[in-house]
């Protein structure tokens, strides 16, 4: 049995789908079931049993013999959240749990961390060990994500098998369910249904001109591919970013959106939010020379290819991944 908390989440739900692909059925999908509204996530994907987050130690405890591999996706990833007992409890606490249950289980572990964690940048986007705990990330969230990585990088004792993926700027299908936290993708693509524009925030930096803050943005499907890539090699420990490697600016992303629906762009920048203006990424970028000296050769999805792919199959259809 292979676990996979978050499950019913955007990128845990597509992890699924691929474990699938290579004949995983036997999916223990651990996540908050209280809200339907993601459970179409869920909809034709092979999984044993669903497992209410707050049941799942009890569970493992009983059952850990049969548990292959730990995917520990989940995780409160609002970037706006400001309470931080909330992240100290779901993406701290619960994840140093997991960590211990995985020592004195002796199971493998992946689990999530984030681009967040880097802060403004000033200190690069460098995924060697002793860069992370000079890092300043901007907000709880990339804080709470951090303080999980100093933590697990400290400890006397870790699972003979585990790694921390840095999830850079992930877009694609099953993330409907995000809101504000979805893509701007999603989001763009939406609004040109609704108003024939999308809605880019203005730069408050004059470096960068509107439109041309840069992201390091990664389809989903490359990233569940390297998560596949950590199951096969399990020799394998240590955090790795998980980005394309390559940064590309919101007004591309915007074009590639209208591109794909055979349109001519029509971007409108509007001011942002008071409460982002100094938590706000204004360049990100993965550094990923420590992903391709572990093996990983797989090529990623060009922007086009992932947005056009993306737009297509998943939102013109409403199809779910």
């Amino acid at each position: 049995m292979i676990v996979v908390t978050g499950a019913a989440g955007f990128i845990g739900s597509c992890l699924i789908q691929r474990l699938n692909q290579d004949f995983f059925n036997y999916i223990i999908a651990v996540d908050d079931f209280s809200s339907d509204v993601k459970i179409k996530n869920l909809q034709n994907k092979k999984i044993k049993l669903q497992v209410h987050r707050n049941d799942f130690f009890d569970w493992l405890d009983t059952h850990h013999r049969h548990v292959e591999y730990i995917f520990h996706i989940g995780a409160r990833t609002d970037t706006t959240e400001l309470d931080t007992n909330i992240f100290d409890r779901l993406n701290v606490a619960y994840s140093q749990k997991i960590w211990q249950k995985c020592i004195e289980y002796q199971l493998p572990l992946v689990y999530a961390s984030s681009a967040a964690t880097y802060g403004s940048g000033s200190m690069g986007y460098d995924d060697a060990h002793d860069k992370i705990s000079s890092l300043s990330p901007l907000n709880p969230y990339g804080i709470s994500k951090n303080e999980f990585d100093k933590w697990a990088l400290a400890q006397p004792h870790k699972p003979y098998s585990w790694v921390g993926l840095k999830f850079f700027n992930v877009y694609g299908p099953n993330e409907y369910h995000k809101g504000r936290m979805a893509s701007v993708v999603y989001h763009g693509y939406h609004q040109i249904k609704k108003m024939g524009v999308i809605k880019l925030f203005k730069s408050h930096k004059s470096e960068y001109k509107d439109g041309e803050q840069l992201r390091d943005f990664i389809y989903v499907k490359d990233v569940v591919e390297v998560c596949m890539y950590f199951l096969y090699h399990r020799k394998l420990n240590g955090i790795y970013n998980l980005g394309t490697g390559t940064a590309r600016t919101f007004n591309e992303l915007a074009t590639h959106t209208f591109d794909a629906l055979g349109m001519t762009p029509a971007i409108q920048y509007i001011d942002m939010p008071p409460d982002l203006l100094d938590k706000y990424q204004y360049f990100t970028e993965a550094k990923i020379q420590k992903l391709t000296d572990a093996g990983y050769r797989k090529a990623f999805y060009t922007l086009q290819e992932g947005v056009h792919e993306y737009v297509n199959q998943y939102l013109n259809l409403t199809h779910y991944y």
